[in-house]
């Protein structure tokens, strides 16, 4: 039978979601604590692989086994998992069901604090030397309704067959001194948010306007957008599927 896992994970002491040759990854652990408890060999798909030091709020990956999993393997899991790995829910889905293949969407969330802030140093960039103007970053996000192809804010050297993305939802909300970006496209690149992220505050604090970011797009080329926002202020909040 085929099981889905729904988890969460807080990413600053591992190297990204998917398996590391050297490095500590999310899914080392999982497969590590699943294997351990079911005594067999479990290897585990995700809906995706999120960079080092990036946090989950909602992640799934499926698996495949003989055995009838029960309701408390759940607990069991959160018992052997350490405590930045919290299992939400396991369940049987169709044999040919798929994690990633089968995701209709993904959300994200970046986080900036604007000022100071002791308790949001893993959770958030600190960006409080300079202002930013929230509505001229809303501004260039209606621009990136307007394209698919999202070269220019692609990790080099990939293996990704295609740039082509379809941007559900892209907007900046500021509540106190927090700002959240929330963005919601069926796919996305590699790094693709937080180059994102890094263009817009180039927005925000003036240094290019946000009809620039047309051109940005255009050029195709990693180099013309700014650099990436720091990974820890990058949520995956929620994954999408027509169960």
């Amino acid at each position: 039978m085929r099981y889905f896992i729904e988890f969460s994970y807080n990413g600053k002491n591992y190297f990204g979601y998917q398996i590391q040759p050297k490095d500590v990854s999310v899914q080392e652990e999982l497969e590590k604590a699943l294997s351990t408890i079911l005594r067999e060999e479990i290897k585990t798909v995700g809906a995706g692989r999120t960079d080092t030091g990036v946090h989950a709020k909602k992640m799934f990956a499926h698996f495949d086994t003989d055995q009838v999993i029960d309701d408390q393997l759940c607990h069991r899991l959160n018992s052997f998992l350490p405590a930045d790995i919290s299992i939400k829910r396991i369940f049987p889905v169709k044999k040919d069901f798929h994690a990633r293949f089968d995701a209709t969407f993904r959300t994200y969330e970046y986080y900036i604090s604007l000022e100071k802030n002791p308790f949001t140093q893993d959770s958030a960039w600190q960006h409080w030397r300079r202002n930013l103007n929230v509505s001229k970053m809303n501004e260039a996000c209606k621009i990136l309704f307007e394209y698919e192809d999202f070269t220019s804010f692609a990790k080099l050297h990939t293996d990704n067959k295609t740039n082509l993305c379809k941007i559900y939802k892209a907007e900046w909300e500021q509540t106190g001194t927090e700002l959240k970006f929330t963005v919601s496209a069926n796919r996305f690149l590699r790094n693709m948010v937080r180059a994102i992220v890094g263009t817009m505050v180039e927005v925000g604090a003036g240094k290019i306007r946000p009809e620039d970011l047309r051109k940005v797009i255009e050029n195709k080329n990693r180099n013309s957008a700014g650099t990436s926002a720091p990974a820890h202020g990058l949520f995956l909040v929620d994954v999408g599927y027509e169960f």
